[in-house]
Formats: C-alpha cells, sequence, structure tokens
C-alpha cells in the first residue's frame, strides 16, 4: 500500500471517531470531513442550510477545490448567513450568494440560474439535492397531499433543475468555448431497493434515478452531463434524531449494520460523490445512479444467524 493511501486511511480513521467541526483562527466552522483536500473545477452549486446536511458539506468541498461561485439555496435559510460568513472566511477567493426559495418552484429556480449567467456569463454546475422523508407510515395511511409533497420536493426540484439548468450550461463566451456542464440529483439507495425509506419518498427518488438516465439522453450532443447520487443512510439533519437516539440508547454502531462496511455515513462522504460527479475527472460519466451507502445495495439484506 503506498504512502498515500495509508495517509488516507489513517485521516478517515480520525475523522470518523472525532465529531468536532474544524475552526479556523477566524472562528468559522466547517463540517466535518472524512479526508484531505479534493481537486475539482470551479463550478456553482445549489445549497443547503441544515448544518449536518450533504448540501453544506458539497459547498465547502466546492469552494476548497476552487469554485468560482456558490449559491447556497433552500426553503430554511435560518444558517444560510452563517454558512455564507464562514465559507467567505475559510475561502475569501469563492463569491457566495445565498437565496431563500422554494426548490419546487420554476421561477424560483430560474432565478438563480438567471442570475449566476447574468453576473458570471456561464453555468456549470447544478447539485440539486433538496429533499424531505413525508410521513414514515404505512402507504395506506398516506394522503394524496402528502404524497404529492414528497413528489414536488424531492422529484419535481430535480426536473425544474435541469429544465433551468440546461439551457444556460449550453451558453458559450470567451471563457467557455462549448457547451457542457453536470447536472446532479440526490436520490438515494430508497430509489434503488425496496424497505429503505417510505413509500413516497421512495418513489420520489426512483423518479430522480429516472430523471438522470432519461435527462441524459435528451440532452446528447450538448455536453451536459446529468447523474443521480444515491445516498444509504447518513447522518445529516434529517436523519439526525435517529442518530441521536441510538446514541442515548448506546446502539449507534446498530445504524448501518445491514451494509459491509457496519456504519452510517457522513455527509462528507456524499460531497466528495458529488464532486467527482461535477468535475473533469467524471467527463465520462452520464447518466447513472451513484450509490454511496456503504454497499447495501450489492446484495439482500439478511441477518446473520437468522436464516432459518
Amino acid at each position: 500500500m503506498s504512502n498515500a493511501a495509508k495517509d488516507r486511511i489513517e485521516a478517515l480513521s480520525k475523522q470518523l471517531s472525532h465529531r468536532a467541526p474544524a475552526t479556523d483562527s477566524n472562528g468559522a466552522s466547517a463540517p466535518k470531513q472524512i479526508a484531505g483536500p479534493s481537486n475539482g473545477p470551479p463550478t456553482r452549486r445549489e445549497g443547503t442550510n441544515s448544518l449536518l446536511g450533504i448540501g453544506r458539506a458539497a459547498a465547502y468541498q466546492f469552494a476548497e477545490s476552487g469554485a468560482l461561485a456558490l449559491y447556497l439555496c433552500d426553503f430554511d435559510d435560518s444558517n444560510l448567513a452563517s454558512h455564507q460568513r464562514d465559507l467567505q472566511k475559510l475561502y475569501p477567493d469563492v463569491d457566495v450568494h445565498t437565496r431563500r426559495f422554494d426548490a419546487a418552484s420554476s421561477s424560483a429556480v430560474k432565478a438563480v440560474v438567471d442570475d449566476a449567467v447574468k453576473r458570471y456569463g456561464r453555468l456549470d454546475v447544478f447539485f440539486a439535492n433538496a429533499g424531505i422523508v413525508g410521513t414514515p407510515t404505512h402507504f395506506t395511511d398516506v394522503e394524496k397531499s402528502e404524497f404529492m409533497q414528497v413528489m414536488e420536493t424531492n422529484a419535481a426540484s430535480v426536473f425544474l433543475a435541469a429544465k433551468h439548468a440546461a439551457p444556460a450550461m449550453t451558453v458559450t463566451s470567451s471563457t467557455k468555448p462549448a457547451s457542457g456542464g453536470s447536472i446532479i440529483g440526490t436520490a438515494s439507495v430508497a430509489g434503488l431497493r425496496s424497505n429503505a425509506g417510505p413509500t413516497a419518498y421512495s418513489a420520489a427518488k426512483a423518479a430522480v434515478v429516472s430523471m438522470a438516465q432519461t435527462c441524459a439522453y435528451q440532452l446528447a450532443g450538448t455536453g451536459i452531463r446529468v447523474n443521480a447520487v444515491c445516498p444509504g443512510m447518513i447522518e445529516t439533519g434529517m436523519t439526525a434524531p435517529t442518530f441521536e437516539a441510538a446514541r442515548a440508547r448506546g446502539t449507534e454502531r446498530k445504524i448501518g449494520q445491514l451494509n459491509p462496511l457496519k456504519r452510517g455515513g457522513q455527509a462528507d462522504e456524499i460531497a466528495r460523490v458529488a464532486l467527482f460527479l461535477a468535475s473533469d475527472e467524471a467527463s465520462y460519466v452520464n447518466g447513472q445512479a451513484w450509490a454511496v451507502d456503504g454497499g447495501l445495495s450489492a446484495g439482500h439484506p439478511f441477518v446473520p444467524g437468522k436464516l432459518a
């Protein structure tokens, strides 16, 4: 094993065992990272508000990798200003914009895209990461209105991201001589396999996977790639109650016990995949659903010792 590989494994071990966020001399905090710096191109993206969220972790990955500008967008903007402040302290060369908006609003999504093109003359990446779980109950107890709300936030938001981002990514200039870009939708392992989420949530995430595939083909020849990232059990603001309850009971080790890595994941682990999909390093990756789930979707879950 190379020294670089050993260093990354050691960094991973340290980060997973240490829960405090990084803080610089100016008091700006960053989300927990699982390894050292990644490499990637200047880009623009849609962020999120949650302190533990995938969107926030992705914002730091993009900023660290040299993004020209970031757009942090969320329906709940209670933390966006602090995210902006911390990012600008740590990465003063990155322009950080915040927007309170509904990701399922066509006009709101279009306004963000238009602003990016007006300010910078180009749009390279759109990370459509909005999501809600919905009511975690039997599908017969779910009202149509609840089902449609989940579909609006989780699936329609990705459709609108592609709808408005794709034309903007074809805009060329002296700094961008050719059409191209990367659209990334957050799906879920629940969109790939059953029993990983409620019916509405799973249906919406399966729709994200399908859109990545169909949009990729409909954008043939444009240089625009469309992919979906499919997280497993990741500690985010959405899943925090589950992780907190498990820690209180002393059963945290049971989280992720059905995947081969035997653990839950961190937002930074999803963010690094989003960064890869956004970068030129993934220039031949298109129309794919990337499972980042510790291996859960690689097999049929079973409980050892209880096969009979």
